[in-house]
């Protein structure tokens, strides 16, 4: 698997997982341009409601996936046209921003069917215990 170190401006081997919220947010951007209102309304919908970013949350993460070139700011020229006021932001994903995602869904996907292989094993109760036993530090 691939590795994408989401703090440099080239695709360099290195892991940094994602957060949710970040996962959300690059996720809804996927379809295109985007702007801030949508966005938050998306990662409500995608996450089935259980993550809520207030705007305050919402902006600084784009500012963060900006800095970081995962995204950029579009013009919309639709919405300067349409609505009176400040004009909205719209944003769409990188490829660099596209590639991180990719990366994140693969690394999920691998977790997952990690997590799976015990069960399809037909572990004995017993034995499939033992890999729920808590951690201690030696």
């Amino acid at each position: 698997m691939e590795e994408v170190d989401i703090n440099s401006r080239q695709s360099s081997p290195q892991v940094i997982p994602i957060r949710e919220p970040t996962f959300y947010i690059l996720l809804s951007m996927v379809p295109g341009k985007k702007h801030g209102y949508a966005i938050l309304k998306d990662v409500e919908k995608l996450s089935a409601e259980r993550i809520r970013l207030s705007t305050g949350t919402l902006y600084g993460a784009l500012g963060r996936l900006l800095e970081q070139g995962l995204i950029e700011r579009v013009p919309d020229e639709l919405e300067e046209n349409s609505h009176p006021g400040l004009p909205r932001k719209a944003y769409i994903l990188t490829g660099k921003g596209r590639r991180v995602l990719e990366t994140e869904i693969n690394r999920l996907h691998s977790l997952i069917t990690t997590a799976r292989l015990p069960s399809q094993r037909r572990v004995s109760m017993k034995r499939r215990s033992d890999y729920f036993r808590p951690f201690t530090a030696a």
